[in-house]
């Protein structure tokens, strides 16, 4: 069973469509990079995958449910590009409060929170307000409250932005570990070199569109291109630069 699948969508703010006719699917234990310029569409297709954008058509499935039933919300989280966080709560409060709208006892989830503490060097801010973190802490402050929960779908907006090389590590192992419990990542991102290196698939959107889907190995067979993924993207999309 797929743990996320597009068909036919289409869909943008208002009558005006931004992505045309999206068709891709996430399996159990997959990472999946979506891969686009800024302005692409990949944006709007998570926006469609959260549910905060209605399709004009088309099907978004979690665990082959309608995104649109409440019960799904559970079994994904996300992970935005700019850090989303309440000023008056402390991070160990962050922590208490995803626990509690994921349904995950307390005491629980602060054991799944210590070793993410430790990973991004976070452990002896337990007590502190974000108003006292920079953009580098607070994206991590959102990784750690995503990771806690451990659901069968994490979605992250431009992952690595923000974050210090050791963060950036620390990330990487995080998905592994999560792929390796049957967990699946959608990650959008332009920065391929770092995505050639952990994701097993990749979706490109142009335009709107998607244009490619496959692993590395597929993709060069596809395009004839045996380079690395900025080469292929490249070559499908005749840019000549990534953003």
């Amino acid at each position: 069973m797929n743990i996320l699948e597009l068909q036919n969508v289409t869909g943008g703010y208002g009558k005006t469509p931004i992505i045309h006719d999206i068709s891709f699917s996430l399996k159990e234990g997959e990472i999946v990079g979506l891969i686009g310029l800024n302005g692409a569409g990949k944006s709007t297709t998570i926006k469609h995958i959260l549910g905060l954008l209605s399709p004009h058509s088309g099907e978004i499935k979690v665990l082959d449910k309608n995104i649109r039933d409440e019960n799904m919300r559970k079994h994904l989280t996300y992970i935005p590009e700019t850090p989303i966080l309440y000023e008056e709560l402390t991070l160990r409060e962050h922590i208490h409060m995803t626990a509690m709208a994921y349904g995950l006892i307390e005491d629980e989830a602060m054991t799944r929170a210590k070793p993410l503490l430790k990973l991004f060097r976070l452990e002896n801010e337990l007590d502190k307000f974000p108003a006292h973190f920079s953009k580098g802490m607070k994206q991590k402050v959102m990784l750690i409250c995503a990771f806690v929960v451990e659901p069968e779908l994490f979605i992250i907006d431009e992952p690595f932005l923000g974050l210090d090389p050791l963060g950036i590590e620390g990330l990487i192992e995080l998905m592994i570990s999560m792929r390796n419990k049957g967990k699946s990542i959608l990650m959008s991102t332009h920065i391929l070199a770092t995505a050639e290196r952990y994701c097993d698939r990749y979706i490109i959107i142009h335009h709107g569109k998607k244009i490619a889907d496959g692993t590395i190995d597929s993709l060069r067979e596809e395009t004839g291109i045996n380079g690395t993924l900025d080469d292929i993207y490249l070559h499908l999309t005749g840019d000549s630069n990534v953003d």
